[in-house]
């Protein structure tokens, strides 16, 4: 009989499960399920009802066990990965109290001000947790509720995470693991506990509402009966702690020696590394996050990367190929045109009342082709930033690992390749945290079945590169783009107040 395991990658705009063979790494079946956010909320507001992930996970899983053909005593693990930051608040009978505030969610500026306020300024409030308290960030979205909606904080008992929520629907267990919870700005990654300063801010009960932090080998519990029911598989699967989609990423792309750095090109566009201690940015715009194999992954994170491409495509009413194809037909820097992408607000650099900014705009680049490279472009050059700023704190890739939506584009890796001036590979499995989740699940069921073995000897053995999409950087290019850098780095910071006047102006418009 096979020994399979299971990995899902629960995100904002899909769920995705892999079943994999434990013993070769090949992934066997896969399945989906598309969702959208909540429409019609304020502006800055973006929520999604936890039942829908849970929906979509259940049929994800059963359509890649019937792709797999797996029978239910095949399946020895699962593992979850989990759009981060997410606020999940459940009662004491488990039942969710409110829909969740998602990781895009803009609307707690004010609470962020708030916290920062009560630990003693930003430089305190970095000292507190390693981070500075970001909208992005879960803290934020607890005081809102407290704020906002009294009722609803009164009854809560639990604040999980979107993963923890699933491996709650799984084992009925209510836990977090270190990688993920140190996303909420409430855990000082330094030690691994709950920062008391912070909790403190937002609610001096708030550490009874928090479930115990396990480390990232450890199980979250096993599979129900209920929920084998409903997925047809046995009760008693291990499934393992899980984590956040980017720390799930990392493993799932290899990410798991110093030196490698993924960049991840979907909804939101991400770049980390594996760290052997904390990096901790004095600034606070690098996330000194713990990952999900007992270390720490430096972080950046943009707001803004298919979210704009999308957009574009969408509304030129093309397929992704014809996209392509469209935006190769401009050169490299478009004529001058450039985007600053900052469509949802933006976390890195720090500018929540952003919005997008097209400039350079005049009869040359007033075209389709134009205005498609320099949306691709200008989102990879808003990531750069952060890769700048990892670099400054000694954070230094040899090799630059793609996944995500963004990976798949041939012309966008050549764009990677010269903005970032380095290597650019990607990964035989794209799915890189779905993947990332069943090897962690593969970690933690040997070390359960008494096997001494570590995370980098299953990444080193299953995780393989498409070396046939390798892009190189061009010089010339390398040095074009240093150009237009220079010109969004100086919009960003000659706009900012302009965004801040613009979002009083939107939210008070009668």
């Amino acid at each position: 009989m096979r020994e399979l395991l299971i990995g899902i990658d629960s995100g904002t705009q899909s769920t995705k499960a892999l079943v994999v063979d434990a013993n070769t790494g090949k992934v066997l079946g896969s399945g989906s399920a598309k969702y959208d956010l909540i429409s019609g909320l304020p502006p800055g507001a973006k929520e999604q009802h936890p039942e829908t992930w849970r929906k979509a996970t259940a049929f994800a899983i059963k359509a890649a066990l019937k792709a797999a053909k797996a029978r239910a005593g095949e399946i020895k693990a699962i593992g979850v990965s989990g759009q981060q930051h997410g606020f999940v608040p459940l009662d004491k009978a488990g039942n969710v109290i409110r829909p969740a505030k998602l990781w895009c969610d803009t609307a707690t500026i004010e609470e962020c001000d708030q916290i920062t306020a009560k630990l003693g300024g930003a430089k305190k409030a970095i000292k507190a947790t390693g981070s500075a308290v970001l909208p992005g960030f879960t803290a934020s979205k607890i005081l809102w509720l407290k704020n906002h909606e009294p009722k609803n904080y009164a009854k809560l008992a639990t604040v999980l995470l979107p993963h923890d929520y699933l491996n709650f629907w799984l084992t009925g267990e209510r836990v977090m693991e270190y990688g993920d919870a140190s996303g909420t700005a409430l855990l000082d990654v330094r030690t691994r506990k709950w920062s008391g300063p912070a909790l403190k801010a937002i609610d001096a009960s708030l550490a009874d509402k928090l479930p115990p932090v396990i480390s990232s080998d450890q199980p979250a519990g096993k599979l129900s009966t209920a929920t084998a029911k409903e997925l047809g598989l046995q009760p008693g699967v291990l499934v393992s702690a899980g984590g956040g989609d980017n720390m799930m990423g990392a493993i799932g792309t290899g990410n798991t020696h110093p030196g490698l750095v993924t960049a991840s090109f979907g909804t939101s566009g991400t770049i980390y590394a594996c760290a052997g201690k904390p990096v901790v940015d004095p600034q606070g715009e690098i996330a000194a996050f713990c990952d999900s194999t007992n270390r720490w992954l430096p972080l950046l994170c943009t707001m803004n990367v298919t979210v704009a491409t999308e957009m574009v495509r969408k509304d030129f009413g093309l397929d992704h190929a014809a996209f392509e194809k469209l935006a190769a037909k401009a050169p490299a820097g478009c004529d001058g045109l450039f985007l600053l992408p900052y469509l949802e607000g933006e976390r890195t650099p720090n500018v929540p009342d952003g919005t997008g900014v097209y400039l350079g705009v005049n009869t040359r680049t007033f075209t389709a082709h134009h205005f498609a490279r320099a949306t691709m472009e200008g989102v990879t050059l808003g990531m750069n930033y952060g890769l700048r700023r990892l670099a400054q704190l000694g954070v230094k890739a040899r090799q630059i690992r793609a996944t995500g939506g963004g990976a798949n584009s041939k012309l966008w890796r050549q764009i990677m390749a010269d903005v970032f001036n380095a290597e650019v590979v990607t990964l035989a499995v794209g799915e890189g945290a779905a993947y990332g989740a069943a090897l962690q699940a593969l970690w933690c069921w040997k070390l359960q079945s008494g096997e001494c073995v570590k995370i980098e000897d299953i990444t080193d053995e299953f995780v393989k590169l498409n070396r046939s999409q390798t892009a190189l950087p061009n010089a010339s290019n390398v040095r074009r783009y240093a150009e237009v850098q220079a010109l969004q780095d100086g919009a960003s910071q000659s706009l900012r107040g302009v965004f801040a006047t613009h979002r009083k102006f939107v939210l008070t418009k009668p």
